[in-house]
C-alpha cells in the first residue's frame, strides 16, 4: 500500500519524470496533487503497470486530483543543458502549472534544484513509496507516449508508437540506416558502440 502523506495534513505535490533514458522525444514530467480522502488501490509506479492499466488510470488521476500539470522539455534544450537538468527543469514547470499551491514537493529520485521558497524531499523510487509521486508517474508516461504517437506518424520508419523513443535494437537500426531525426537527442550516444572484437576483424 503506497504511502498517502509524508507529513499528515500538508499541502504535498508528488514529482515525477518520464523519457529520461529515451534516444528521441522530450523528457516529461508531471506533478500532482491529491485530495486528503484519495484512494486508489490500482495506482502504483508506473512501470508497474501495463500500458492499459496506465491508460486507464489516467483520467481518474487527472478528473479526482485537487492540481495536476504536464510539461515537455524537447530534445533540443535536452541537448543544450543535459539531461539531468532537463529532468528538474520539465519538474519546475510542471509545478509552476499547478492550480493549487502545494505546502512541499515529493520528488522521484535523488537529485533536484530548490523550487522557490517550498521545502521539497527527494525520495528514491518515490513512485513505488508515495501515492503521488505514483500518480505523477502515470501522467508523465502516458502524455509522453500519446506524444509519441503522435510524431511516429511523421516519422514511421522509427516505431516510436511502439518503443517510444527507448534504445531498442530496432531503433538504433532505424537510425543506423536512416540518420537522426529533429526530434533525436543528440548529445545521445544514438549508434551502439561497435565492440573491441568487431575493430580486430
Amino acid at each position: 500500500m503506497l504511502q498517502q502523506y509524508l507529513i499528515e495534513g500538508r499541502i504535498e505535490a508528488g514529482c515525477d519524470e518520464a523519457g529520461r533514458g529515451c534516444l528521441a522525444g522530450p523528457v516529461t514530467a508531471a506533478a500532482v496533487i491529491l485530495p486528503p480522502d484519495f484512494n486508489n488501490e490500482l495506482i502504483n509506479d508506473s512501470k508497474q503497470l501495463t500500458e492499459k492499466q496506465r491508460e486507464a488510470l489516467r483520467p481518474i488521476i487527472e478528473r479526482e486530483a485537487l492540481a495536476w500539470a504536464v510539461s515537455f522539455v524537447s530534445s533540443k534544450e535536452i541537448d543544450q543543458i543535459n539531461i539531468l537538468r532537463a529532468s528538474i527543469t520539465a519538474m519546475h514547470r510542471a509545478i509552476d502549472q499547478l492550480k493549487v499551491r502545494p505546502e512541499a514537493l515529493l520528488i522521484d529520485g535523488n537529485r533536484f534544484y530548490k523550487y522557490q521558497d517550498l521545502p521539497h524531499t527527494t525520495i528514491v523510487k518515490g513512485d513505488g513509496k508515495m501515492l503521488s509521486i505514483a500518480a505523477a508517474s502515470i501522467l508523465a508516461k502516458t502524455h509522453r507516449d500519446e506524444y509519441m504517437r503522435n510524431i511516429a506518424q511523421e516519422y514511421p520508419q522509427y516505431n516510436w508508437a511502439k518503443n517510444k523513443g527507448y534504445p531498442t535494437k530496432e531503433h538504433r537500426a532505424a537510425i543506423a540506416a536512416y540518420g537522426p531525426t529533429p526530434y533525436h537527442r543528440m548529445s545521445f550516444q544514438l549508434l551502439e558502440q561497435p565492440s573491441l572484437f568487431d575493430s580486430l576483424e
